[in-house]
């Protein structure tokens, strides 16, 4: 086994084929390297395949680092910022080619889309948020939180520091003051 090694000995190593050695340069750099390649990235996925096809690089290219023309590390991130920008540029090109002309897709009709009803929901969905700028701002919040953010009540409570019975109250409340906004609007079928 390799005691722990300068780096530079370590790509010496990768320079004369060792695994080992590999995995030792692996398991220092792999979290620093995924989370630079993917603040470039804002993508996991792409982000591991940058680190992979980094060691990779390495692997094959360990003998071309040159310590005369700057720091390891430099040299190796410097590697991980070109391969993220091939693949965000690789990515682009797919992304154009694969686009359709907005005119092809206009001389296919939808069946699967219920127009009517999708312009039903959005009038509802309106009413909906005009109806939730009459509650006060308590009530606005838990509601947008559990509704519109995902969060539990328990949640709710923890992030906001107050009791869970007063978080239940003001979703109670807030739910029977819109109920009555909307319901007297003759919106009553939304509510069934």
């Amino acid at each position: 086994m390799i005691d722990r090694l300068a780096d530079t000995d370590l790509l010496e190593r990768i320079a004369a084929k060792d695994a080992e050695a590999l995995q030792q340069l692996y398991d220092r750099y792999e979290k620093p390297v995924y989370a630079f390649a993917y603040r470039m990235v804002k993508d996991a996925m792409q982000a591991e395949e940058i680190v992979q096809e980094l060691f990779f690089r390495i692997w094959n290219a360990a003998e071309h680092y040159d310590p005369a023309q700057g720091k390891w590390t430099t040299w190796m991130f410097t590697l991980t910022r070109n391969i993220a920008i091939d693949g965000l540029r690789k990515k682009e090109n797919r992304t154009v080619k694969q686009m359709t002309e907005p005119e092809k897709l206009q001389q296919y009709a939808d069946r699967n889309t219920n127009t009517e009803a999708e312009i039903e929901n959005k009038l509802i969905g309106e009413e909906v948020r005009a109806a939730l700028q009459s509650l006060n701002k308590d009530q606005q919040q838990v509601i947008e939180m559990i509704y519109f953010g995902g969060y539990t009540q328990q949640e709710v409570s923890s992030q906001q520091e107050i009791p869970l019975g007063t978080v239940k109250s003001r979703v109670r409340l807030a739910i029977k003051q819109l109920k009555q906004i909307l319901t007297s609007g003759g919106k009553e079928e939304a509510w069934k």
